[in-house]
Parts: C-alpha cells; structure tokens; sequence
C-alpha cells in the first residue's frame, strides 16, 4: 500500500469511529463503537436554552421561563420646538430584574436565536447589526440599527432598516440617511421596511441635484411639495408590491422618516421628511427638544421640517423603539444626554454603545438612531 493510501485509510478508520459506522466484521480489527448509553444530566431543549442563555447573558439576569410561543440663506424659520424633555441626574443604578413575557428586559441581551432562513431568498436575511458614519464639511454623521431584545430572543428578523447614501459630486452632494420600521407581528415586515428604503432612495437619487440646490436656495415649498410627493410614490409602490405578494395592502408597509444634509460647508440647512411613527430630537446645551413636525391630514400623513445646524448643536432621528424611551423616562434622556455632551462627536462603537444598548426597562424594540453633530 502506498503511503498515501495509508493516511487515506486512517482518515475513514476515525470518521468511522466518530460517528459509530460499520461492525466489528464489516471493519476486520476494529470493534464497533458503542453507545455510551443515556447522560445522567438532564438535556431537555428547555435545560439548553437555559445553559446558552447563561452563557451569553450579562451577568445578575435570571433565565426567562420557557414560552408556549447656511445662514445667510436658510429656509423660512421652523415653528418652535416643544419645551425641552424633563431631565434627572441619575446613576447607574441597579440591574432591573427580568421582565415577564419571557423576554429579557434589556436591549443590551446578547442575541439567542437566529431568524428563519429560506433557502430559495437567502438575500432577504437582516444582520442583528448594522453600523455606518461619515464626515462632510461642519458635520459628522453616525447611524446605527440593532435588533430589538424582543426579537433576538425569539429568533425574529429586525423590522428597522436603514440606508445612508451619498448622491451627486461638489456643491450639489447631497446625503440621505433612511429610517423605516415595518408592522409587528406581520410576516414580511423586514422586508416592506427594506423596500420604502431603497424606494426612497433611487427617487431622492435621480432628484439629488434639484433637490440640493432648493435646499442652499432655501424653496421651502417646493422642497415640501417634492419630497410629499416622492414619499406618496414610495407608499404607492409598497401598496403595489404587497398585492403581487398576495398580502393586504395595509400590513405591507413601514414607518418612513429621513434626513437630507448637504455636504456642502456653506449650507448648514438640516431636512426632515417622512411619514409614520418614530422620532425627531435636538440636543442642545445639554437638554433635549423635540422637535416631531406636525403631520398633514392624508392617507400616509407626511411630515416635514427644515433646521438650520447650529454650532454645538446633535440632531437626532430614530425609530420608535429609541423615541419610546427617549420621550417616557427622564432618566434615560439625561444618560444619553450626559454621553453625547463631550465636545467631539463619538466614534462608531461608542455610538451604538450609547444609542442602541443603553438599557430602558420594558423597551425591547429595536433600535435605529442617526446622529447628526454640527462643528
């Protein structure tokens, strides 16, 4: 036998060993492998979710039960901002204990299980993760999107999406970060969030040049008739795509909110447009101003708002399951308030440390937060 042949063969007599094949007559020299015979610890699916959960749980948190299921030239003043978020000094504080339902109260929970993949649609599959920034002239942009606890734990694709894209070349550059969150418990919704973003997104980027210059110019009505209009389209389109999925139109479709931000230093002009739930926020001097534009009285209610980016000055947009807590608990606001009051915008991981895993008890949404710091 060759030496070759030999290695060979020592490589089937292993695998053969691992996995129990063949007898001690069909494998001359070898005895079978046997059984060892059932574990005296238990090893039910109950006892590994529970030994996986502790495994990768924060440390104090008990295991859930198991389930039965520019200045010069800015736009027209925006009305007045709501008076400032209620704010409270306030510690770390104790860990909150688990919440009931069997979902981890925290959206700091390490992720357990997986979405169910299709083999046929494996393009369709949502990272638990995505992170992205950029530095244009007098702003710095970070964005982030992670998936809810509530989802980590029961093995359920992220309904937030999020697009951040750059269009046009030199003083027409223009950047858009999109927002869109689809309906709970609705088969799909990952996806109907994913389309209104990229619709959204091919019809601001064929738009980006006339859109960038109304906005250096300041054409507030025709920014507001045009972004309507380029958000009626998107919602059309959702409507269009659920009957060819064979889906109620009113289930396929998403929360839809944006950010345009020229890049060009000159133009410090901010705009908001979109439709649905979710959240507009401006940091300053240390407090929190809601900003969240009245909606018009349509099908799709749209909403739009023009800030100029004042020196010192972090807006911020996210979905609902920041805005949630951001606008319910006081204590929560100053915490990410105190974390963004350092003179330099955070970096990547800093940002979603802060945005998407600072703890809120009950809120176990995702996360999607974009923020915007202006130098």
């Amino acid at each position: 036998m060759t030496q070759q042949g030999a290695r060979r063969g020592q490589e089937d007599d292993w695998w053969r060993q691992l996995y129990g094949e063949g007898t001690a007559a069909e494998a001359p020299g070898r005895g079978a492998v046997d059984d060892a015979g059932p574990a005296d610890a238990s090893d039910t699916l109950d006892d590994r979710v529970e030994s996986a959960l502790r495994t990768v749980g924060a440390p104090g948190w008990t295991v859930p039960p198991a389930r039965s299921e520019p200045p010069a030239r800015t736009l027209p003043p925006p009305p007045a901002p709501s008076a400032p978020i209620p704010l409270r000094a306030t510690g770390p504080g104790p860990r909150p204990p688990a919440a009931t339902w069997g979902v981890p109260s925290s959206p700091a929970a390490e992720p357990v299980a997986l979405p169910a993949a299709d083999p046929g649609a494996l393009d369709e599959l949502v990272p638990d993760t995505v992170l992205d920034g950029a530095q244009y002239g007098s702003l710095t942009l970070r964005a982030a999107s992670q998936r809810g606890a509530s989802a980590r734990y029961r093995g359920e694709a992220r309904r937030d999406a999020l697009l951040t894209a750059r269009f046009g070349t030199g003083r027409h550059t223009l950047i858009l970060v999109a927002v869109a969150t689809g309906l709970p418990a609705v088969e799909g919704a990952h996806r109907a969030a994913h389309d209104a973003c990229a619709w959204i997104g091919g019809a601001v980027g064929r738009s980006c040049t006339r859109l960038a210059q109304d906005i250096r110019t300041g054409h507030r009505g025709a920014l507001v008739s045009g972004l309507q209009r380029l958000t009626d389209r998107t919602y059309g389109k959702l409507r269009a795509r659920a009957l060819d999925r064979g889906s109620a139109p009113e289930n396929y479709t998403a929360a839809l909110r944006c950010l345009l931000l020229p890049a060009d230093p000159e133009c410090r002009t901010r705009v908001f447009f979109g439709a649905g739930a979710g959240g507009l926020f401006r940091l300053r001097d240390g407090a929190w101003q809601d900003l969240e534009p009245a909606a018009t009285d349509r099908p799709e209610p749209f909403r739009f708002r023009a800030e100029f980016g004042r020196p010192g000055d972090t807006l911020l947009l996210c979905s609902a399951g920041l805005a949630e807590p951001l606008q319910q608990e006081p204590d929560f606001a100053a915490r990410l308030a105190a974390q963004w009051s350092s003179p330099e915008p955070p970096g990547l991981v800093p940002f979603l440390t802060t945005t998407a895993q600072l703890r809120a008890r009950g809120h176990t949404k995702d996360r999607t937060a974009v923020g915007v710091w202006e130098s």
